[in-house]
């Protein structure tokens, strides 16, 4: 039975690990011990591992045929980047260098502006500290012929940056900097991943995670007012800077979609529509 390493078994990491089932023999790790005994009544182990920390990796004896790297800064520094991301993925690397390698990088890596397509072949060259991290790393992985795969601003259950911003009354339309969003379902993000993970012709290639319509935020906003029956945010200057730079671009996933893979939720409001807007509604009856 084939062994798959899910290094960062959080939001998403989870989620992927329930998708191998019986076929394979799963182990996450999680970087705390809380977080590890959180997910003990999981069919599979998870262990506490710091993967930054270089001698904690190496004394792990365990092989893996394939190390998926999800882990999450959760919105960190450049600091935190650097250990989780770049350390992490070298360590990782280092000790099984044997296995297949799937390395979840971003598309914040990015830095176009004029709300144009984009591609794998695009041009990758971010304008902040943090995406010029995650590019270190994911040149690291692609040498030795480990996926990368470029998740745009991942939502699902419990999670969606856009619509805790217009709940929480944060959101503002901007008409001189309106921009293109790209987002992409939990879901449809473990599954991507999973069928990747089959298909050894993946490996060494970077494939763009992403759903087929990026939305410029004004429309994002509109619809959730629509939806909800709540005030549409607004009009005026945003004031707040944008942690990941000033970038506006439409992503492309063609590439991915040439695999096989087809996503459950194709746009941001069939998501929403599917799988978080019954729920809130439930919670606020």
């Amino acid at each position: 039975m084939p062994r798959v390493l899910i290094a960062g078994c959080g939001y998403l990491g989870q989620a992927v690990a329930d998708l191998f089932g019986d076929s394979w023999d799963v182990e996450g790790w999680t970087k705390s011990s809380e977080s590890a005994a959180q997910l003990s009544t999981k069919p599979y182990k998870v262990r506490a591992v710091d993967i930054s920390n270089e001698d904690v990796v190496r004394a792990q004896k365990r092989n893996f045929d394939t190390v998926i790297h999800c882990a999450s800064t959760r919105g960190g520094d450049a600091d935190s980047y650097e250990r989780i991301y770049f350390a992490g993925a070298r360590n990782l690397l280092s000790q099984f260098s044997t296995a297949h390698f799937l390395f979840v990088s971003s598309t914040s890596v990015y830095a176009q502006s004029g709300g144009e397509w984009v591609t794998e072949e695009s041009s990758a060259e971010p304008k902040h500290e943090t995406g010029t991290i995650l590019r270190k790393a994911e040149d690291l992985v692609l040498g030795k012929r480990g996926a990368i795969l470029r998740l745009a601003g991942i939502y699902g259950p419990g999670r969606s940056a856009l619509l805790r911003k217009f709940l929480g009354g944060e959101a503002t339309i901007d008409p001189d900097k309106d921009r293109f969003v790209n987002q992409i379902h939990r879901d449809d993000a473990a599954n991507a991943i999973r069928l990747l993970v089959s298909k050894s012709e993946s490996f060494g290639k970077i494939y763009n995670l992403v759903d087929d319509q990026p939305i410029l935020l004004s429309e994002c906003y509109r619809w959730l007012a629509a939806k909800l029956n709540r005030p549409v945010p607004p009009v005026g200057r945003s004031t707040s800077p944008r942690k990941r730079g000033e970038s506006n671009k439409r992503v492309c996933n063609a590439k991915l979609r040439s695999t096989g893979w087809t996503p459950q939720y194709p746009t941001f409001s069939a998501g929403m529509e599917k799988s978080m807007l019954p729920n809130l509604s439930r919670e606020s009856a």
